[in-house]
């Protein structure tokens, strides 16, 4: 089924909005809070309406990508979707439940920036690696790209588009990797050379091909 993609900055993040042909849509990470109003605007520009938005699939639950998952179910009825390894930081706000033990400064930094009770939520299912998801709306299947946190996942469509959140982000030094754990990103990279990945879309920065992908590799 053809689809578009459109991409929204919603706080420094970004989100992507996927329309399929039949008038159903898909949203791929929600941004952070205070980016609400510029995605609220170009959702509505792009037609979704309460029960057109299927489906939220959160790539991590980091405040920059959850800001506005449960005031958009509360608005246009969509589901929200995660790994289950980032349902405790999706509950608590607190990043520090979905990652390997940090350091005390990180600790205080993500106590700090801990999401408030209002943008706290539960997901209405999870999903595991390559579940497919063309019930709601989307030829793609899950790929879970654990690294950045335990349950960062990507979704990859049947046409080769990837979005992969922050496991690799492509920003104007080039391309790389998402802070965490590395040899969890390591086996995430393996796994990625296996895929027929054509375009890639990051939670930070611009779209890139494949082959700036395979250049990565090298230089990695």
């Amino acid at each position: 089924m053809p689809y578009e993609i459109k991409t929204i900055n919603a706080g420094g993040v970004n989100c992507y909005l996927v329309a399929g042909s039949d008038g159903r849509f898909v949203l791929i990470d929600s941004g952070i809070s205070f980016g609400r109003g510029r995605l609220v605007k170009t959702l509505e520009n792009a037609g979704v309406q309460p029960g057109s938005l299927r489906l939220i699939v959160i790539t991590h639950a980091d405040p920059d990508h959850t800001g506005s998952a449960a005031f958009l179910r509360r608005k246009y009825g969509a589901k929200i979707t995660m790994h289950a390894a980032e349902i405790r930081a999706a509950e608590s706000g607190n990043s520090l439940y979905n990652r390997k033990p940090q350091a005390f400064l990180t600790r205080l930094i993500f106590s700090l920036t801990a999401v408030g009770p209002a943008n706290r939520f539960r997901p209405d299912f999870t999903v595991v690696d390559g579940q497919d998801l063309s019930e709601y709306g989307l030829d793609a299947q899950v790929v879970h790209l654990p690294g950045h946190t335990f349950g960062e996942l990507g979704v990859l469509t049947t046409q080769g588009d990837l979005f992969c959140g922050d496991m690799l982000m492509h920003e104007k030094t080039g391309l790389r990797l998402g802070y965490g754990n590395p040899a969890d990103f390591h086996a995430s990279l393996e796994k990625l050379k296996a895929l027929p990945v054509k375009t890639f879309y990051p939670g930070h920065g611009q779209p890139f091909s494949v082959e700036v992908f395979r250049k990565f590799l090298v230089d990695f």
